[in-house]
């Protein structure tokens, strides 16, 4: 990563300033994409997916937008 920092000081456009080229870019992407794909290969963990069936569930009129949410 620190490779990607270097060069990007290096490596703007000319005339716009702050501008990273499509290689860098496309670096920055590659890693990104290489440190998250662990984290979504874990998956949802359990008490996770358990608490989104609880927001689906249907409410007590049987409408699931229509939730008791306790402030009534």
């Amino acid at each position: 990563m620190k490779d990607v920092k270097s060069q990007a000081s290096k490596v703007a456009a000319p005339g716009k300033p702050g501008r990273l080229n499509t290689e860098i870019q496309s670096r920055i992407g590659h890693q990104l994409r290489a440190m998250y794909d662990d984290v979504v290969r874990q998956g949802v963990p359990d008490r996770f997916a358990e608490l989104i069936k609880k927001l689906d569930a249907p409410g007590p009129t049987g409408d699931p937008a229509k939730k008791n949410d306790g402030r009534d």
